[in-house]
């Protein structure tokens, strides 16, 4: 069997972080429009719920990638590595402003805006890790 290291456990937690919090926004993507349409009263229920589990996934994510960085020599990679590096950073940036939005904006344009901004930046920098993890 191949040796359980430090850095696989770490990947696997981030990836694990990766898969509730990129998972969990799809599936409410595709509940509230339903929700909101039947169940108007459970959509904020079930957005609460959610964030009961995304934001501590986040925090996993943001802590196993600090970790990972911490283990990692920048100087050994290529400057498209770094810039690829560099990207994903600023789409993991723009993926929690714009859910921080979505989560205490009160009009519908911060609702809307926020949500899908979120996702996207979360699905681009979802990528660029995989890019990330697969270069070399």
């Amino acid at each position: 069997m191949i040796p359980i290291t430090t850095q696989s456990v770490l990947l696997f937690l981030h990836i694990l972080g990766v898969t509730v919090w990129l998972g969990g926004q799809i599936v409410i993507a595709t509940l509230v429009p339903r929700l909101r349409k039947d169940h108007p009263e459970t959509t904020k229920l079930v957005a609460q719920q959610f964030a009961k589990i995304a934001w501590p996934s986040l925090g996993i994510i943001v802590i196993t990638g600090i970790f990972q960085l911490a283990m990692n020599s920048t100087a050994q990679n290529s400057t498209e590595y770094m810039v690829t590096f560099a990207l994903k950073m600023a789409l993991v940036a723009v993926a929690i402003i714009s859910t921080i939005v979505h989560s205490v904006g009160t009009t519908k344009i911060a609702l809307a805006l926020g949500g899908a901004l979120g996702l996207l930046a979360t699905v681009g920098a979802t990528y660029l890790g995989v890019l990330l993890t697969t270069a070399g």
